[in-house]
């Protein structure tokens, strides 16, 4: 039996790994919280896109739904 796995994007840029210990969740959530804040639109948003890509690799040539909707009013 074949498994087939959605392919999932890559560019070849380098990741810099770092790991970062904290003495309690709350410490991590807001270094988490600045490291966001620091981010620019565009970096947060190729997050957003990597995210994407990866759990709907074909999201890109779907598209949007378009939806409409029609709404009679009452008179009063």
């Amino acid at each position: 039996m074949e498994v087939a796995y959605p392919r999932i994007p890559r560019d070849n840029r380098s990741v810099e790994k770092t790991v970062r210990v904290f003495a309690t969740l709350e410490e991590a959530d807001q270094a988490d919280a600045f490291a966001y804040a620091r981010m620019t639109p565009a970096e947060r948003l190729k997050i957003v896109m990597d995210l994407r890509d990866a759990r709907h690799p074909d999201a890109i040539e779907q598209g949007l739904a378009r939806v409409c909707r029609v709404v009679e009013l009452e008179s009063s």
